[in-house]
């Protein structure tokens, strides 16, 4: 009776915090991007008056900073909307490549057999654990000998040689769940191996390249010292990560624009994220096999 009585009290007790702490966590992580948003809308003036205000006030509202951040510097803007461009060229062209390497070689280290198939995955992970700064020096002077420094093409190659290996090694992982007898299945109904990866194991692996997808992107869209790097000198292929720290280093901006800069730098990623949340959810392979 006592046990009973013990479990209904932790089950009521439970029945409260869990609530208590979704809304504060909802709360802390919410708030800093909220007021992010809304001082984007503000008017400068108004910041300057009462920069603690956690409500526009009737009218307060505008789309005046947006303009300005979005229009190019001829127009008198900022030149985002180009900036923006430029980094869903990168970004997507980041994704696709790493992917049309990722899913091959991951597939092909965890299906084939080889030497030194153990120690493969361990080398692809410590590569990505390799500092980058200690590349930018020697990458920063070989792409100017070949002439690509200050190009996109030069920073997407970049890219995909950091985020390729450890693409590779999170793929890798996934496909050592689905069952091999999946595969060995539709051999016998006469596919070969390649026609058994892209019949079973792709679409069985979708979330873990949806996610992988995600990930490459966001390493792609927010990355900086590359970008810095290669792209500095040439301002029509600056990066939206670039424009924003030339935006927070420069005494001339308002605090508005910054924040304006800040939002256009955040919304793709939240966007893709719940596009993509169905893939995110959880594996495929549930019950694909019965034991």
């Amino acid at each position: 009776m006592s046990s009973m009585s013990r479990d209904a009290l932790e089950r009521r007790v439970l029945g409260v915090l869990r609530p208590l702490v979704i809304v504060f966590l909802l709360v802390i992580t919410l708030f800093p991007f909220y007021y992010m948003v809304l001082l984007s809308f503000r008017p400068l003036e108004s910041v300057l008056q009462d920069p603690g205000a956690l409500w526009p006030k009737p009218g307060e509202i505008e789309l005046g900073t947006y303009r300005d951040v979005l229009a190019s510097q001829a127009d008198g803007g900022q030149g985002f909307l180009n900036f923006i461009k430029n980094s869903f060229i990168v970004a997507i062209g980041t994704v696709v490549l790493t992917l049309i390497v990722a899913i091959p070689g991951a597939y092909a280290v965890s299906r084939l057999e080889f030497f030194g198939r153990r120690q493969i995955g361990a080398l692809f992970l410590g590569i990505y654990f390799f500092p980058a700064i200690l590349l930018a020096i020697p990458l920063f002077v070989f792409f100017t000998r070949i002439q690509q420094r200050g190009t996109l093409t030069g920073l997407l190659v970049v890219y995909v040689a950091q985020v390729a290996a450890v693409s590779i090694y999170m793929l890798r992982n996934y496909f050592d769940t689905i069952p091999a007898s999946l595969e060995e299945a539709a051999a016998i109904d006469g596919c070969t191996r390649i026609q058994a990866m892209r019949h079973v194991s792709l679409p069985l692996a979708m979330p873990a390249i949806a996610s992988n997808a995600l990930f490459v992107f966001m390493i792609a869209w927010n990355e900086f010292l590359f970008a810095l790097l290669f792209l500095v000198e040439k301002r029509d292929n600056w990066t939206v990560s670039l424009g924003l720290s030339q935006l927070s280093g420069s005494i001339e901006v308002p605090t508005t624009v910054l924040m304006a800069g800040s939002v256009i730098l955040t919304l793709p990623i939240i966007a893709l994220f719940f596009l993509s949340e169905r893939w995110l959810a959880g594996g495929l392979t549930a019950g694909a096999e019965k034991g």
